[in-house]
Order: C-alpha cells, then structure tokens, then sequence
C-alpha cells in the first residue's frame, strides 16, 4: 500500500447482510461500535448492512421486498390525514 493516501483506522471489518445473514471479510475504515468473532477465530468490527450483492435484485435476479425499518408503514401513517 502507498504511504499516507489511506485513513489511520484502515482495517479489516465484517460486513453482515441483515436480510439473508450472508457475511464477507474486506478493509474499511467504516465507524462501528459493533463486533463480531469471524470462522478464523478473530473479532472484527461489524457494519450491518440493509442490502447487498446477495440480496440486490440486480445480481441475483429475483425481485424481493425488503422494509426492514417499517418505512412504508410510517410513511402511510403520517400522510394519511392527506387522503381524500
């Protein structure tokens, strides 16, 4: 690596897909307070993600509903004064 272009907290980090549990190892210098022990035994922090390429229905084809935070549900709440 090229001294001096990359942040101090440049590490290893585990991603976590949150809709299908599917996981993978790559250098992030990503915030977290999180941590998760990997296969090899280590503990790495955790980013939890929403989506993935496992679960993009660009890569895998398949068209899928993901609202893992109930924003639709909030949204018709709020706005449903506004009906007519």
């Amino acid at each position: 690596m090229k001294a001096g272009i990359h942040p101090e907290d440049y590490r290893l980090v585990v991603f976590k897909d949150m809709t299908n549990e599917y996981s993978f190892v790559c250098h992030s210098s990503a915030n977290t307070s999180e941590t998760i022990t990997w296969e090899d035994g280590n503990e790495y922090p955790l980013v939890k993600l929403d989506i993935s390429h496992k679960s993009h229905p660009f890569f895998t084809g398949i068209t899928q509903f993901v609202d893992t935070a109930g924003r639709i549900d909030k949204f018709n709440t709020r706005y449903s004064k506004y009906k007519k």
